[in-house]
């Protein structure tokens, strides 16, 4: 298994680090991806790169902090090219259910990390949320720029996954389809193809059932597979196999 979006720098998560990292072992993972959401948090992605050979990482700003970091499309190449773990770009995206940044702020953030990811040529992780027109407008104006795109814990819906997929969009499930109330979302899943799923916990958020309201950790990520493979109507180890192989076509 591989979780693909983890905030392992978290306070929640670091102050228990090694325990969650043994944990994480013992239960098959064998590549954890820590996810940068601000300039200054960069250094503590750096040295967790540096603390176990499973762990990679990313630089981005996240659109809650565009305002605070107005990051050019330079220095975002500068980050990610000075470490060989650091494998992709984000998390950014456009978020228009809090509007923590203004509108313009996150527009304008979002570009400068697209554009850092094809110049680059590794993934740029996604998040979205209240703003799918949004979204699928500005990736539109880069549908021929080959650009590798990775929804970060979808809960998008079925209309804006099958928009997202002509962009050749890989898809993370996280612990949010395991909640009794997401079936839209079951429903969603059910129609995006094995070959662009991946999975992820978003540690320390969102934990999976039966964890629901407790601080989340990647060996938690099992019980997304589990119910993953449930919706795919799949064998859980031949899932594992599909979503750990679609993170490593994407990323290596």
């Amino acid at each position: 298994m591989i979780d693909s979006h983890c905030h392992l720098d978290h306070e929640s998560i670091f102050s228990s680090f090694n325990e969650i990292l043994i944990r994480s072992k013992e239960v098959g993972i064998e590549k954890l991806l820590s996810i940068c959401t601000t300039d200054d948090g960069f250094s503590n992605i750096l040295n967790l790169v540096n603390k176990d050979s499973i762990i990679y990482g990313t630089y981005g700003i996240h659109p809650h902090e565009a305002k605070n970091f107005k990051i050019s499309k330079n220095e975002i190449i500068k980050k990610v090219s000075s470490n060989k773990k650091i494998i992709g770009v984000g998390e950014t995206g456009l978020d228009f259910y809090y509007n923590n940044s203004s509108k313009t702020e996150q527009i304008n953030s979002f570009l400068n990390h697209i554009n850092a990811a094809i110049e680059l040529d590794v993934p740029l992780i996604i998040h979205s949320r209240n703003a799918e027109n949004e979204i699928l407008n500005i990736l539109s104006e880069f549908i021929n720029s080959k650009l590798k795109i990775l929804m970060h814990c979808f809960t998008g819906s079925e209309t804006f996954a099958n928009n997202l997929l002509k962009f050749n969009s890989y898809f993370s499930a996280s612990g949010i389809i395991t909640f009794k109330n997401s079936t839209d979302l079951q429903n969603t899943f059910k129609i995006i193809p094995l070959d662009r799923l991946l999975i992820e916990t978003d540690s320390p958020f969102l934990s999976p059932d039966p964890f629901r309201g407790k601080r989340n950790e990647p060996s938690f990520i099992i019980h997304t597979l589990k119910k993953l493979a449930s919706i795919k109507q799949i064998d859980t180890n031949k899932l594992d196999t599909i979503t750990t192989n679609n993170f490593n076509k994407l990323f290596f």
